[in-house]
């Protein structure tokens, strides 16, 4: 503890030291990072040890996180930093692997255009280092497992089920799961293989494949096909996750026969669009206190688009509203929730920047 006397050279000492400490700290973490790139006692460091081909558009990277790592729950996800043409990049991907082991997976499916998605599986190779965020996410199994469970996905949502299905098996607790994945085909599902030998391993366990190409098949999520498949699916603890469209209909299934209580979904979208919004103040001003700058914020846009313009560089990861990476302490100032309508005039408020408008001078603890 540093004791700070009320004389204006014991101010000025205490200061001293301070800063000494602040540069030692500094300097320590320089050299860490020299000598090991993944030591650091203030990020998040990983080593890729591997990079599994899971499917043509779908890689998994096996990663050894630093001991800032204090890990995760089956079903939840971590924001992965990466620097893409000199700017560093924030996006948020599902944890593969189940908790308690010294490695740590993420699944990524290449998306067109995909900025991050695509960096890692051109560039990314073993011995490279990512940077984490805290895994996060409600997405998880209750500490008890459900006597009945339903595991259900589609596409790229398999990831956080794959997780618990995973957990489940480490813990010699698949007495009666149904796993039930929809996918273009069978060269599309993301751990076909692993799924089978697991199927073959645990009695408990009941995989069923929707495959888009076999004859006959609907394409998609089918209330139909899926109650006749599934016919107790109303009394199982059920964990959905996949793309929007799939996961809105499935859900309206379970509203229709009133079993809406028993089914958790995952989702890195809204389940209200965002709608575009233009603020009502031209020419507003928005302050960034730690960094002493203003930018003026116009036009179309939520302020974290507004900031980027402006060239700042907050952080971020999901952009919509989903990860909370951008949150930030609004000090003063009116901004609007462009998911909620909500309006924020209180003081010292979080925001999120990737969901708020400005609706009035800002000043941000940025």
């Amino acid at each position: 503890m540093i004791s700070i006397q009320e004389t204006g050279t014991g101010w000025r000492s205490a200061g001293s030291v301070v800063a000494r400490r602040l540069l030692l700290d500094r300097q320590a973490e320089f050299w860490m990072g020299e000598l090991d790139p993944v030591r650091s006692r203030a990020e998040i460091r990983a080593r890729v040890v591997a990079v599994v081909e899971e499917t043509e558009d779908t890689k998994t990277f096996v990663l050894r996180p630093n001991a800032a790592w204090q890990g995760h729950r089956a079903g939840q996800y971590s924001s992965v930093e990466v620097e893409v043409d000199g700017v560093r990049v924030r996006r948020c991907y599902s944890i593969s692997s189940p908790p308690g082991e010294a490695l740590v997976s993420i699944t990524v499916k290449r998306v067109p255009g995909g900025r991050v998605s695509t960096w890692l599986h051109k560039h990314t190779r073993s011995g490279d280092i990512l940077r984490l965020g805290t895994a996060a996410g409600d997405f998880v199994l209750p500490a008890a497992t459900p006597t009945k469970l339903l595991l259900l996905s589609g596409g790229s949502g398999i990831t956080p089920v794959m997780s618990m299905l995973r957990d489940l098996a480490a813990r010699d607790a698949i007495h009666d799961v149904v796993f039930v994945h929809h996918a273009r085909s069978r060269a599309n599902v993301i751990f076909g293989e692993e799924l089978s030998e697991l199927a073959a391993r645990h009695a408990g366990l009941r995989l069923v494949l929707c495959l888009d190409d076999e004859p006959s098949a609907p394409r998609g999520f089918e209330e139909a096909r899926f109650a006749n498949l599934v016919p107790d699916f109303a009394k199982r603890s059920t964990f959905l996750c996949g793309p929007g469209p799939f996961m809105d209909r499935a859900e309206r299934l379970w509203e229709n026969v009133g079993a809406s209580a028993l089914l958790e979904r995952e989702s890195f979208a809204p389940t209200t669009a965002p709608a575009r919004m233009v603020s009502s103040v031209e020419g507003v001003r928005v302050r960034l206190a730690r960094s002493d700058r203003a930018v003026a914020a116009k036009g179309q846009g939520t302020l974290l688009e507004q900031l980027e313009r402006a060239g700042e560089r907050p952080a971020h990861g999901c952009r919509i509203g989903i990860c909370h990476s951008c949150k930030c302490r609004k000090q003063t100032g009116t901004v609007q929730n462009v998911v909620t309508g909500e309006v924020s005039s209180e003081p010292d408020q979080e925001i999120q920047l990737c969901i708020s408008v400005p609706r009035s001078d800002l000043e941000l603890d940025l």
